[in-house]
């Protein structure tokens, strides 16, 4: 049987919140507008930078604000999303398990391609077979589409027919990913190092935790 891991990248594999609230309060004062703190940028991340962007402006910004500060976050972003930016401890050793046992491998995040890219290339290259990031032609999670798309890269990079029998679990740290692994009709391991907490994600479904990435390995056998 072909196992799939559909991995989230914020706050799953990668610790990328330091990155993410600087290129945002970057964005913040060329725009002229108050930062924000690291807890207040933990919860406004999850639906996509634009998303984010909205949030960190508030309700005193104007549309015209909102893309003002999302070009500019952008161009700081490119180049800044690696300063502070890392795997969770243990995260790579699992990612590496999994691959030694012929499990595939995709990453879907809301992040834009550019920066998914980036990072997989830096972290993840020959371990982790496919990374999708937001683009204008697949829709963004909680939708299934960034999902099915890893799913069928997988498929056709591997060689099994799209009507082959496969078993896949999404892995994420968000009420986000649990609401797009039921969308994508996935079971989800909700792990516990990233950007929200257990009762947070209890309150949003969530029944499969892990504290350590490897009990990771524990769930999937």
């Amino acid at each position: 049987m072909n196992y799939f891991v559909i991995w989230d990248l914020d706050g799953t594999l990668m610790d990328t919140l330091t990155d993410l609230m600087n290129s945002t309060n970057y964005a913040l004062s060329q725009c002229g507008m108050p930062t924000r703190s690291y807890d207040e940028v933990r919860q406004f991340v999850g639906n996509g930078v634009h998303k984010l962007i909205e949030r960190a402006v508030g309700s005193n910004g104007s549309p015209e604000d909102v893309e003002k500060c999302f070009d500019a976050f952008k161009k700081h972003y490119m180049v800044h999303c690696k300063d502070n930016t890392k795997p969770y401890d243990g995260i790579v050793d699992v990612i590496c398990q999994l691959h030694d046992r012929g499990v595939r491998q995709a990453i879907v995040s809301n992040k834009l391609q550019g920066g998914v890219t980036e990072l997989h290339e830096e972290w993840f290259r020959g371990i982790i077979d496919v990374a999708i990031g937001e683009t204008p032609d697949v829709q963004r999670k909680p939708a299934p589409d960034m999902v099915n798309k890893a799913i069928a890269a997988l498929r056709e990079k591997f060689g099994i027919a799209p009507d082959a029998p496969v078993e896949a679990v999404y892995i994420g740290d968000s009420d986000v990913d649990l609401m797009t692994a039921r969308n994508a009709g996935l079971p989800c391991i909700s792990v516990l190092w990233g950007f929200r907490s257990k009762e947070f994600l209890l309150a949003h479904g969530a029944t499969t935790f892990a504290t350590v990435p490897q009990d990771i390995i524990t769930f999937i056998g």
